[in-house]
């Protein structure tokens, strides 16, 4: 699960973009984050490891890559269920083109109303901004879309 948002799993979350085994009990998992800067990374790394020797894997590889850039779009349906489980916004879909217009109409994942507003774009981490519902008086945080 990821370790800031315990709904969801790094999979569902898009943050796990490749994975090989054997039969001889090697394991190697690339984890893409959602921001190179991400505090989770370390810890992230070592919840693979002790979840796969858990399972049985004697030998196990996580490495992290930026090879790719991880973008919202990653986020399976499970995920954006999850996500809205939290009480966080999930990301809307994107072509790659992001607008801020877009983080304007956010539905409250308390009620599903888009009579909500933004208050500000800047969130307590850099993947989320802050909005109010109209309709159940709650403030909520809202997932950024990222290309």
């Amino acid at each position: 699960m990821d370790p800031e948002i315990p709904t969801i799993s790094i999979v569902d979350l898009g943050i796990v973009t490749k994975i090989a085994s054997s039969e001889d009990k090697q394991a190697y998992v690339q984890l893409t984050p959602t921001f190179s800067g991400c505090p989770a990374l370390k810890i992230m790394e070592e919840m693979v490891k002790e979840k796969l020797v858990a399972v049985g894997y004697e030998e196990v590889e996580v490495e992290t890559s930026f090879e790719t850039q991880w973008n919202t779009n990653l986020i399976s349906e499970k995920g954006r269920a999850a996500l809205k489980q939290h009480g966080l916004a999930p990301p809307p879909k994107h072509d790659g083109y992001i607008e801020l217009d877009v983080l304007s109409d956010t539905p409250c994942p308390l009620c599903n109303s888009r009579n909500t507003t933004m208050q500000t774009p800047f969130g307590p981490t850099l993947c989320r901004s802050m909005h109010y519902c109209k309709n159940c008086s709650n403030a909520f945080e809202a997932f950024k879309p990222v290309s």
